[in-house]
Parts: structure tokens; C-alpha cells; sequence
């Protein structure tokens, strides 16, 4: 005999455990990759808001050395047909070991010298390097900590590395939200607040840009 078919109420109860644990799971597992993120975001989103009150004092160091006559020589049999190239790998690394900039970003060359700009989160900095005598001057500004975690909000200057962060945090936390924005749906019936307040997280932004922002 084949056992009896489980009654259509039973079935559906027993989907809706599964898509709640399931909901619940991929709920809170986007919430721990997103936690440290969201409060990063969060804090700069308020000091970008107030850039201009609480903005630090820049501090520029400046630095000069001379570079090799070895490097000097290669340096200028590699005069580019462009104006713009990256160094040569050898005077490349020998920027980074004397300087604290990255020397990957393309020189601005010309007849006279080679400019290498190196900005950076919070900061700038660059590096002169004169043709003919090998003279180097390099000039390194930095604006405090919340410049470099407001840049970091705005990936400005930071990298491929801390774009792709960004890429899998705005992936997680879309996640966290159609997760949540499902389990709003599932407990909404015992939740008669749940989507007023809802509606009104969508007003309230709707409202301020129609009527304050021209």
C-alpha cells in the first residue's frame, strides 16, 4: 500500500519552514559580510555630510634625493614618444624603496623632466625627476584619518582591489535586503506595522527630494 499523500496545509506549512530557514540563513550570513562594511559606510556617510566642519588640517612632507647615474642613463634612453608611460621598472623601484609612494601609476613625461603622480585615499603625493641632473623631489600631502576613510567611501584613488570590495559588498548587501524584504513578507501577517513602516522609509526620501531638492 502506498503511504497516504500528507494534506495540502501540511505541504504548504512544510515549504514555508524551508523558505524561512532558507531566508533566514542567507539573512544573516550576508549580515556578518556586510556588518563591518555597513558601519564604515554608515559613519563616512555622516562625516561626508559634514566635510566641511570637521575637516582635518592637511600635513605635507616634502623629500629630495638624487638618482643614480646608472638609473639616470635608462631613465632617459626610455623617453617615451607619448607624454604619458609608466617608468622603467628599475627606476620604478627605486622611487618606491626612497619615497612612500607607488610608482605603477603612468609619468607625465617631457623635455626636462619626468612627473609622476601618486594619489592616494586621504592624501596626495607625487614625484619630480629632473632629465639632466637626476635631481628628485617628491611631495607627499595628508589630510587625517577621516579623508582616507571618506575616499575609501567614495573608492576615489584606492585601488582595483578595494573597487572589487565594493563590488562584493554591494552584492552582499543586496542580499541582506531581498532576504529581509522577504521575511518582512512572511511575518507581516502577525506584523501590522510591517509595511507602513516600510512605505514610510520610501516616503520620507521621495518627500525630501521633491520638495527641498531643485
Amino acid at each position: 500500500m502506498h503511504a497516504p499523500t500528507p494534506p495540502r496545509p501540511a505541504i504548504k506549512k512544510s515549504r514555508r519552514a524551508f523558505w524561512l530557514k532558507q531566508l533566514h540563513m542567507w539573512h544573516w550570513m550576508s549580515s556578518a559580510v556586510c556588518l563591518i562594511g555597513l558601519l564604515l559606510f554608515a559613519i563616512t556617510g555622516f562625516t561626508l555630510n559634514h566635510a566641511a566642519d570637521i575637516e582635518g588640517a592637511p600635513v605635507v612632507t616634502e623629500k629630495s634625493a638624487e638618482l643614480p647615474p646608472a638609473l639616470l642613463a635608462r631613465l632617459a634612453a626610455a623617453v617615451p614618444a607619448d607624454a604619458k608611460a609608466p617608468l622603467p621598472g628599475p627606476v620604478a623601484d627605486w622611487v618606491e624603496q626612497n619615497f612612500p609612494v607607488k610608482a605603477s601609476n603612468e609619468a607625465e613625461w617631457s623635455a626636462g623632466e619626468v612627473y609622476l603622480p601618486a594619489p592616494r585615499p586621504g592624501g596626495d603625493a607625487w614625484v619630480v625627476i629632473d632629465l639632466t641632473t637626476g635631481a628628485v623631489a617628491s611631495e607627499v600631502t595628508s589630510r587625517g584619518w577621516i579623508s582616507y576613510l571618506n575616499d575609501l567611501h567614495k573608492g576615489r584613488n584606492s585601488g582595483s582591489e578595494w573597487s572589487l570590495f565594493i563590488d562584493i559588498f554591494s552584492f552582499a548587501c543586496l542580499v541582506f535586503a531581498i532576504t529581509g524584504l522577504f521575511l518582512l513578507q512572511l511575518h507581516s501577517a502577525k506584523r501590522k506595522s510591517t509595511w507602513p513602516l516600510v512605505g514610510l522609509g520610501l516616503a520620507i526620501p521621495a518627500a525630501i527630494a521633491v520638495i527641498f531638492i531643485h
